[in-house]
């Protein structure tokens, strides 16, 4: 269905969709960027010519090939310059009535047998698909920032998806060097489902007076093995993104306590600290600025660690209960897509079901709050005496 021939555009040319056109036209495809914003659109090309520079003073590539990958890539501000596309990638705004507006434009501009994928992070593949004539070829291709390194690529069936037309856009994504996974349309897909208990249990824990800031980031990098700690990572993503993810994950699982978001990462979207952006968030990003520092008690650290990871795997042992993805393609999105150091299903093993049993039980039991409920793919591990691999 795809080939080398094949032409792909994307729509949107921020960081995201920048990245995505030069993921395929590294791969040697002719690709079309849409942009309504001709300054957009003019930054967009700049910042992708200084992005290949880099590559080929760190010798990753030769001039050559940053010269073809220029050379393949079409900027526009006329979206009827895609009707001739074979694959089209949307990544705009998270604003559901924005990208169905977007995709019931190119059902009226490209062929029949032209593809639409959504970038989104996690709004209904269903619910944009209705926009367009033929919701069969509509699904989710959602990438990960930055796209041009982050190698998880979650590829979302929609209610009415042809299922060849999904294997052959994994086949294609596959050939382009990523690592790609299927996950079942829930909010949040696999990733954003799976990570929220890492932001919103540190965030708990904050509020409660556990521990500080500097502390639970600490924990989690030093003692659990994360590359980043919590707020440091939700910092970096910005409180716009983040917490909206969480809000819209919690909203559209009807409220589910699991997910509910914390009034301290809100006030500071309020407030405008949005974290790294503007110069402040959980942490003071002035350039003469001091952050407190950690208190690093190993026996608090550890309580930390144990508090957040049997949260995590609580999730994902959910999302496997849910079949939203398999075991596999769980432990894989989350090791391609986040960095976390283990598989967490994978990890569960290793710590032992019947500790992170123990632990939540002690959870909810001392709050009694379905918060802390258990999976009932967790109980059925532990009655069994199984494991997740």
């Amino acid at each position: 269905m795809f080939s080398k021939s094949s032409i792909i555009g994307v729509i949107g040319s921020g960081a995201m969709g920048s990245g995505i056109a030069q993921v395929a036209a590294t791969a040697n495809h002719s690709v079309k960027i849409f942009d309504s914003n001709p300054l957009a659109l003019s930054k967009a090309e700049n910042q992708l010519k200084a992005s290949l520079a880099k590559l080929v003073e760190k010798q990753k590539i030769d001039s050559v090939k940053a010269d073809q990958t220029v050379n393949n890539i079409q900027f526009s501000n006329n979206l009827s310059d895609l009707k001739d596309c074979d694959l089209i990638i949307e990544a705009i705004v998270e604003n559901l009535a924005v990208k169905k507006d977007v995709f019931s434009q190119l059902g009226n501009i490209c062929s029949d047998k032209c593809v639409f994928a959504s970038n989104t992070s996690s709004l209904s593949i269903a619910s944009i698909a209705s926009a367009c004539k033929d919701a069969s070829r509509v699904l989710g291709i959602h990438f990960f920032n930055p796209a041009t390194l982050m190698p998880l690529v979650e590829i979302i069936p929609g209610i009415s998806s042809n299922q060849e037309i999904v294997y052959q856009c994994k086949l294609l994504v596959d050939s382009w060097g990523k690592q790609t996974v299927i996950a079942k349309d829930t909010p949040g897909f696999i990733v954003n489902r799976v990570a929220r208990p890492f932001y919103s249990e540190a965030l708990r824990i904050y509020e409660e007076g556990i521990a500080d800031i500097p502390t639970i980031d600490w924990a989690m990098k030093e003692i659990g093995g994360f590359k980043m700690g919590p707020f440091e990572l939700m910092d970096l993503i910005g409180h716009d993104v983040n917490y909206i993810v969480t809000e819209t994950v919690w909203t559209q699982l009807y409220f589910d306590p699991k997910f509910k978001p914390a009034l301290s990462q809100k006030r500071l979207l309020e407030g405008g600290l949005l974290g790294r952006k503007s110069g402040k968030g959980f942490y003071d990003y002035a350039e003469n600025a001091k952050n407190p520092e950690p208190t690093k008690n190993l026996d608090l650290g550890k309580l930390i660690v144990s508090r957040i990871l049997v949260m995590l795997i609580n999730e994902a042992a959910d999302t496997l209960y849910l079949k939203v993805a398999n075991a596999a393609d769980i432990d894989l999105a989350m090791t391609k897509g986040v960095n976390y150091p283990k598989g967490l299903l994978k990890w569960a093993d290793e710590y032992g079901i019947p500790n992170v049993v123990k632990e939540l039980n002690g959870l909810r039991e001392f709050y009694e709050e379905d918060r802390y409920r258990m999976s009932p793919m967790l109980k059925q591990k532990f009655l069994t005496k199984t494991t997740f691999h």
